[in-house]
């Protein structure tokens, strides 16, 4: 397609960042390109440059540059996966849907994976006004609240920033944890390692960080916990397991357990947030598969 001149007129649209208003509009290009055109300054909002973070005002008239685009949903996501994100829908209302999403699923696409939740959404109801109001790892499963609305994201994005909303996860760990460790803070800050990948490690550089944490149940040689975020760093817990001597099951990145087919035992549980007058609380049962390691490790098994 050529050069593509958009007026904003939809109030909705008004305050978004441009980086977002162009990753909805340009579905299916990768979100590096859309930053790179950004960069190079082929996009242009009242014939000048500006900076992903610009956020856009009435009338605006936004310069899109030729670019070759993909259908929202590429023809390799399979139908089931569609199904899978449909079927695991666990709330929905004229404002949100609340999922409780797989392990294995991102929340979005990136350079290694065409579709996400949000994309296989958006393609799937026809609307792509549809956001993320946060994330959750990819390997990490249970709630997920999705916006239907700008006024909606925006009233959660206000509720995030106050902390007014709570996220209580149920975790796996390796070995005892104490009782008496009750709440972990350190900062963290994020580095990518030397084959490029991205994590995060303790650093008094980094951004304070706390989590609260709960001992539900014991093995032989695990103990189940229930964390509750006061922060939300990238890895912040699965980090905050890790500088405490007991490292997530499962957990490829900062884990022990690198060659064994644990999932990551990490589960968004509950999930509470105020949305309109009222605070709605949403709950995610333990997935299957946690459940059946649960009582293989009860029983005394050891990872390996």
């Amino acid at each position: 397609m050529g050069v593509e001149y958009v007026k904003v007129e939809d109030q909705a649209d008004a305050g978004q960042r441009i980086d977002n208003f162009l990753m909805r509009r340009l579905k299916g290009v990768p979100r590096q390109h859309v930053y790179r055109i950004l960069r190079k300054g082929e996009v242009r909002v009242n014939g000048g440059r500006v900076k992903p973070t610009y956020r856009l005002a009435h009338h605006d008239e936004v310069r899109i540059p030729p670019i070759r685009t993909r259908d929202a949903m590429p023809a390799r996501v399979a139908e089931r996966t569609m199904e899978l994100v449909e079927g695991s829908i666990i709330h929905e209302d004229s404002d949100i849907i609340v999922l409780d999403k797989p392990t294995g699923l991102a929340v979005h696409g990136g350079s290694s994976i065409s579709s996400g939740v949000i994309e296989i959404l958006r393609a799937a109801r026809g609307d792509p006004k549809l956001e993320l109001a946060h994330r959750i790892d990819r390997d990490t499963s249970g709630c997920l609240l999705i916006c239907k609305r700008r006024a909606v994201l925006a009233s959660v994005h206000s509720a995030f920033r106050d902390r007014q909303v709570h996220k209580v996860y149920e975790v796996f760990v390796t070995g005892h944890w104490s009782k008496r460790l009750r709440t972990v803070q350190s900062k963290l800050t994020r580095f990518a390692t030397s084959w490029g990948e991205r994590r995060v490690r303790v650093d008094a550089s980094g951004q304070s960080s706390r989590t609260d944490f709960m001992v539900l149940d014991q093995a032989p040689f695990a103990t189940r916990l229930e964390a509750v975020l006061h922060t939300g760093r990238t890895h912040q817990i699965r980090v905050h397991c890790k500088s405490s001597g007991h490292p997530i099951l499962g957990d490829r990145k900062y884990g022990p357990y690198e060659s064994t087919g644990t999932r990551l035992c990490l589960h968004a549980s509950r999930l509470s947030i105020p949305i309109g007058n009222s605070v709605m609380k949403f709950r995610a049962p333990l997935p299957a598969d946690m459940g059946e390691l649960w009582a293989r490790l009860s029983d005394g098994e050891q990872l390996d």
